[in-house]
């Protein structure tokens, strides 16, 4: 069994994104992976249901009959901290709902994808940091780096921060955040140098039609990652 917790540099730097490219990856090795975003913030109109958009795509990629509620314990209306998102709706969150419903997905999966909410230390409730929920969960991690000017201090500092709670990196990927990014290629190489950690991909910027199937978005996200390294207690 293997569990991954999947942080940012920052929010909007393309958590899902990759997460749907590894969904993508392990399901084509045949590997049942399950999805899983804790906390969701800001939610939208689909089909006649109310409900955050990340968590539709990753429903939409995994494919199958599953409960909802293990997937996304919370969701909150506003696209804020979720700290304060729950406050506004009276509520807290509380990691042990959180884990219980990802032991009742690991139960029943090679793999579990635990997509964080904006970048590692944003808090998560009164009391506790998003940081919190991989140690409870006994998840490694794997950071994706936004591709954008001033992504080389923010990869660094976010890194000593999982090292220093005794977290394993397991991997990252550069995404490509900003295009027109200059010298690109040589902050790749730069990170490549300074993080212990090996490099699971690097995606170009990808901006899909309206009309294009998230699953066929997801297949294309996983051309661009190498896993190998990421099976070694999922088969």
């Amino acid at each position: 069994m293997s569990y991954y917790f999947i942080t940012g540099t920052d929010t909007n730097v393309g958590k899902t994104f990759v997460t749907l490219g590894l969904m993508a990856a392990f399901q084509q090795r045949q590997l049942r992976v399950a999805p899983m975003k804790p906390i969701a913030a800001g939610t939208v109109t689909i089909d006649g249901h109310v409900m955050n958009e990340d968590v539709y795509q990753l429903l939409t990629v995994y494919g199958e009959s599953i409960d909802a509620a293990l997937v996304n314990p919370y969701c909150f209306h506003a696209a804020i901290a979720p700290h304060i998102a729950a406050s506004l709706e009276q509520q807290e969150v509380d990691i042990d709902v959180v884990k219980g419903a990802f032991l009742q997905l690991a139960a029943t999966h090679d793999v579990v994808l635990v997509e964080g909410a904006g970048g590692f230390l944003v808090p998560m409730n009164t009391t506790a940091l998003l940081s919190a929920l991989p140690i409870t969960l006994n998840c490694e991690v794997i950071l994706v780096v936004g591709m954008r000017l001033g992504c080389l201090n923010h990869a660094l500092l976010t890194i000593e921060a999982i090292k220093s709670r005794g977290l394993t990196l397991a991997g990252w990927v550069a995404n490509t955040v900003d295009a027109a990014m200059p010298f690109i290629v040589e902050n790749i190489e730069t990170l490549q140098r300074l993080i212990p950690a090996p490099c699971l991909g690097f995606v170009p910027r990808f901006e899909a039609a309206p009309s294009t199937p998230i699953k066929t978005t997801a297949a294309h996200i996983a051309r661009y990652l190498q896993i190998e390294t990421l099976l070694h207690s999922s088969i």
